[in-house]
């Protein structure tokens, strides 16, 4: 289960004259930028994970009535509704392994939507697409 977080804005990029295309035979050349010393970042630092994992409990229910298009999903380390806010509207997606490769890999993702929570310990309804 993944969730993406909010795009957030970022500072104007400068616009770069389009590279000449090159001809057959011509190789690319690039500039070479002066060597500046920076303070060298720690190459031994864990990656950041960018999604959280989470169960699909089975759909929204009462007694006698089931809803398939609403789908509840508890999301690792949410235990309250109001921590559950945070992923409303975030995309969220169901990655499963079949026998058939399909475009060079056997792993196939279905995406879907946080809705809203479901009572009070964290709990989310979900909406997928096909």
């Amino acid at each position: 289960l993944k969730a993406r977080g909010p795009l957030r804005p970022t500072a104007p990029r400068r616009t770069q004259r389009p590279a000449r295309p090159t001809m057959a035979g011509e190789k690319k050349v690039e500039a070479v930028k002066p060597k500046t010393k920076k303070a060298k970042k720690d190459s031994r630092k864990t990656p950041t994970r960018l999604y959280a994992k989470g169960t699909i409990l089975g759909y929204k229910r009462s007694k006698s009535n089931c809803y398939a298009t609403c789908t509840l999903v508890q999301i690792d380390g949410v235990r309250t509704a109001e921590d559950a806010k945070w992923y409303f509207g975030k995309r969220i997606a169901y990655v499963y392994r079949a026998k058939k490769e399909v475009k060079g890999t056997k792993f196939r993702v279905m995406w879907g939507k946080v809705r809203r929570s479901h009572g009070s310990s964290g709990v989310v309804r979900t909406k997928w697409h096909k």
